[in-house]
């Protein structure tokens, strides 16, 4: 796992997020005569770019119609955010005890990391949008389908009565083996993308998980085999690279949808130091309409560290040696009472 070091980050952070120019309007994705270009003439897309922010993928139900923040409310919120990291950061040492949720401790705490490794953001990316979600206009993913909801509760029904029989009922998470950046959303740390560039392809190497994507420009047709990351290809309309996939195998997809999923994702350089990141997820099989969000994706100067997940992993041998033990423990309880 990598980290950006958040002291430094709060203090800069402290003093200059109140300070970035907000317009309560995203920004316009069109590419300006100061977009830098390839020696081929294409916007140059390249470098590490940084995708942290505040804003939640969907809209808070509270807020209801309110797409965009005041400049008062978003000052309140990033500022807030600065105090709590500053706070989790500081507050002193404590055993995480065992609980319903790793991720989740007692009073705001952690629970599989403190708070040092941690990178959310803690700005609003200037836009002031109450959600990444764009469209519907409520901010919030659309309703899923009756079948998508059946599909869920079967899921459901099999992890209760078979959690841990064998490695096939573990989801990839246990193995670090999940992929990441499709669509790029924000996550609690490692909110980095490194691109590449030939007048052919598209490279996208994703921080958490080291994820690789590889979207061909010339012109190819989709293929046929299913994969972890699907199958990508991408293609320039003026100055926005669109890449579409399809094709995601059947142990990955977007956030619960099924392998005829289609994501289509836009990519325009906005400025030197910006890119305007938008995505559209399409399955009719699992949602009732399409979703579409927008991300704005920052320039960042620093490497891309190598991430680090499934090294000495131990998930695996000790999430399954549990469930032996519960079924031995239960097996021998119920020969006590039969007696």
């Amino acid at each position: 796992m990598s980290h950006r070091c958040l002291a430094v980050l709060l203090t800069v952070t402290a003093v200059g997020v109140l300070s970035v120019p907000v317009t309560g309007q995203a920004q316009t994705a069109t590419a300006d005569q100061q977009t830098p270009r390839t020696a081929w003439g294409a916007p140059d897309l390249q470098g590490v770019w940084d995708f942290r922010s505040i804003t939640p993928l969907q809209r808070p139900e509270e807020l209801a119609d309110k797409e965009f923040l005041t400049e008062e409310e978003a000052a309140n919120l990033e500022q807030e955010t600065v105090d709590r990291e500053e706070r989790l950061l500081n507050r002193p040492a404590r055993r995480t005890e065992a609980g319903g949720n790793v991720d989740r401790g007692e009073d705001g705490a952690l629970g599989a990391y403190n708070d040092f490794w941690l990178d959310r953001g803690t700005t609003t990316i200037g836009t002031r949008r109450t959600s990444l979600i764009v469209d519907p206009s409520n901010g919030r993913i659309p309703p899923v389908t009756p079948e998508a909801e059946k599909r869920a509760e079967t899921r459901r029904a099999y992890r209760r009565e078979h959690p841990a029989d064998s490695w096939e009922d573990r989801g990839l998470n246990d193995r670090c083996m999940f992929t990441t950046g499709l669509p790029i959303v924000p996550s609690a740390y490692n909110n980095n993308v490194h691109l590449f560039q030939t007048p052919d392809h598209v490279v996208m190497l994703i921080e958490m998980t080291h994820t690789l994507r590889v979207v061909p420009l010339d012109g190819r047709p989709h293929g046929n085999i299913r994969q972890f990351v699907g199958d990508s290809r991408g293609h320039w309309e003026g100055d926005t690279l669109v890449v579409e996939t399809l094709n995601f195998h059947r142990l990955t997809g977007i956030r619960g949808s099924t392998p005829n999923a289609v994501l289509v994702e836009r990519f325009t350089r906005i400025s030197p130091h910006a890119i305007q990141y938008g995505f559209t997820v399409e399955d009719p099989d699992t949602w009732t309409r399409p979703w579409t969000a927008e991300v704005q994706l920052t320039k960042n100067d620093e490497p891309l560290y190598e991430y680090a997940c499934h090294e000495g992993n131990y998930a695996m041998e000790g999430i399954l040696a549990g469930a032996r033990a519960e079924e031995k423990a239960a097996a021998q309880a119920a020969n006590q009472g039969s007696r």
